[in-house]
């Protein structure tokens, strides 16, 4: 490539500097990840660390199945729950 930062390429030039960003950008990422990776499993307390992140993630898993598996309760049963704990209220 030349040194012409200014000047505008064909669209196969720019089409493989786009390609040429995008890739520098996904090894800078697997990099950073891959050390992050390492100075974990150089850790002493590594075994906690990953009972702690499986913990996590099996909450995170209950939260997502609680909220897509079960059907939510219908919109006129809650809206008579509300009145029969206001009417409750009301004689106390």
């Amino acid at each position: 490539m030349t040194g012409n930062t200014g000047r505008r390429g064909g669209p196969e030039e720019r089409a493989v500097l786009v390609a040429v960003g995008l890739a520098d950008l996904a090894v800078n990422f697997v990099g950073t990840a891959l050390e992050y990776v390492w100075g974990a499993l150089r850790r002493s307390d590594t075994a906690e660390l990953a009972a702690d992140a499986e913990r996590d993630l099996l909450a995170h898993g209950r939260l997502v199945m609680d909220r897509y598996a079960s059907a939510p309760p219908a919109h006129l049963e809650v809206l008579a729950r509300h009145a029969l704990a206001r009417r409750a209220g009301d004689h106390v």
